[in-house]
């Protein structure tokens, strides 16, 4: 099997910028789909972009778990949720590339722009699946000009495999996305 490509820690300094939040506001991206006290998993959240303003939806009872392969991302994160005084509600997981990690459970999972650097997609799906509750949900999103059509709706084939249905296809600025459910 074929090695992904992992995007570097450095590069993604690039990813949050002024002209992004204006096209792709992180939390109007995310405010539709998560509720105050939630359990929220945000995997490959490269330097924050959208575990930051998680933090702030899921509120003082909730929690975000940033679960990454690479330890600077991790280490962003957490400089940048110190910032923004929710450290607290961020709990910080360095992830095998074979395996998520995480036991769950979680009321909602993020998965943006990163699934197509994942190895073996069935895996990592069946992983967000297993550790979902009921009712739980999954965004997934692909940038349109890293990722082909054609394999995005692959993604989501392997991923109705694992077990979810459809919910919805947000509109999200420069990305495929799918809002998918464990009903």
């Amino acid at each position: 099997m074929a090695k992904t490509r992992v995007c570097p820690w450095w590069i993604c300094f690039t990813f949050d910028n002024a002209l992004r939040r204006l096209l792709q506001n992180p939390k109007r991206t995310i405010a539709p789909y998560v509720k105050p006290g939630w359990t929220v998993l945000d995997v490959g959240p490269g330097m924050g972009y959208f575990t930051i303003p998680l933090a702030k939806l899921v509120g003082d009872s909730g929690k975000v778990i940033a679960a990454d392969i690479q330890k600077q991302m991790l280490k962003g994160i957490y400089k940048r949720a110190l910032k923004a005084g929710v450290q607290d509600r961020i709990e910080l997981h360095l992830s095998m590339p074979e395996s998520i990690g995480v036991t769950g459970p979680i009321d909602f999972c993020l998965a943006f722009w990163m699934v197509h650097e994942v190895n073996d997609r069935a895996h990592f799906l069946g992983e967000i699946f297993q550790i979902l509750k009921p009712q739980g949900q999954l965004l997934l999103a692909e940038p349109k000009l890293h990722v082909a059509k054609i394999n995005f709706n692959s993604t989501v084939e392997i991923a109705k495999q694992a077990g979810f249905s459809i919910v919805e296809t947000p509109g999200i600025f420069f990305s495929y996305a799918v809002l998918l459910g464990k009903l």
